[in-house]
């Protein structure tokens, strides 16, 4: 695909030293922890979910969070939950900011970890408060969803990839203890349509890409579902909002022809403005991957 073809010259990668510092603590506190909620981006499950995570989880509970439910279209939602559920998965979908769908994740979480004080009683142990952590890439609102879970704000959250430096323990009740861990990405992001869209939806650090080229590939993304599946969009997303449709043109193209339009031939203004227009959810609930598109 074209997208893919762009970004030969201009690999994203990005893994900071504090991303890097987070993993190695992540792995020594799981083997404390009981249950792992794995938070994943509502418009793009598969691309944010981390390839090592099974490996690092074991035989350990996990609860599948897929956040950002107001991000996307009710029928993107039907779409995701069969396909998650035929391989063999039990999705949660949320919307943190709002406390959507919080109760029922909560309650996983401590249902999960009732085995493992059913076991502590068998051999004469007390019960203890079963421990989780939140783990997920960055800015896919795992933040929100503790303090969600908490029902105040104790962990600080911002629309930006990389707030969370620490890992700290919370405590949720008697009954639930959390670990707050920053965001994980894996060291090297081999397939590139997936970091794209990372970039787009602010999942990884500005410095990694460029953004006319991420806007281009963000507007080849919508023409090709406006092509293929135009009822898992809102109509015509880009002319409702810019009075340009794009349709017509390559995402290249309708840089260019926008910046023409309305932003004084300024194309980087205008990739900025898509980008932000779409992360905002101004362009309205715009999913970036489907499984049957995917062929997963």
């Amino acid at each position: 695909m074209s997208i893919t073809q762009n970004y030969k010259l201009n690999i994203i990668q990005w893994y900071p030293g504090h991303i890097a510092k987070a993993e190695k603590n992540l792995k020594e506190q799981l083997k404390r922890v009981d249950v792992i909620l794995e938070v994943r981006d509502a418009r793009i499950p598969l691309s944010t979910h981390h390839p090592q995570v099974k490996e690092w989880i074991g035989n350990k509970s996990r609860v599948l969070v897929i956040n950002r439910l107001d991000m996307i279209l009710p029928q993107v939602k039907s779409i995701w939950s069969e396909w998650l559920k035929k391989q063999g998965e039990v999705p949660y979908f949320a919307n943190a900011q709002q406390g959507q769908g919080i109760t029922a994740i909560g309650k996983a979480a401590q249902i999960a970890g009732t085995e493992l004080n059913e076991r502590r009683k068998q051999r004469g142990m007390l019960p203890r408060p079963v421990r989780a952590v939140v783990i997920g890439f960055p800015n896919v609102g795992k933040s929100a969803l503790i303090n969600r879970l908490l029902g105040k704000r104790v962990v600080e959250s911002a629309a930006r990839p990389g707030v969370t430096r620490q890992l700290r323990w919370v405590k949720i009740s008697e009954h639930l203890e959390l670990l707050d861990a920053p965001g994980i990405i894996p060291s090297r992001l081999e397939d590139q349509q997936a970091a794209v869209k990372l970039a787009i939806c602010d999942d990884i650090g500005e410095a990694s890409y460029d953004n006319q080229l991420i806007a281009a590939a963000f507007v080849d993304m919508v023409n090709q579902f406006q092509e293929t599946s135009p009822h898992l969009l809102p109509p015509h997303p880009l002319l409702s909002r810019y009075g340009v449709d794009s349709i017509i043109h390559t995402g290249e193209a309708y840089l260019e022809v926008l910046a023409a339009s309305r932003y004084q031939g300024d194309v980087e203004r205008t990739a900025r403005t898509i980008i932000s227009d779409f992360r905002k959810g101004l362009l309205g609930a715009i999913v970036l991957e489907v499984p049957k598109i995917n062929n997963s």
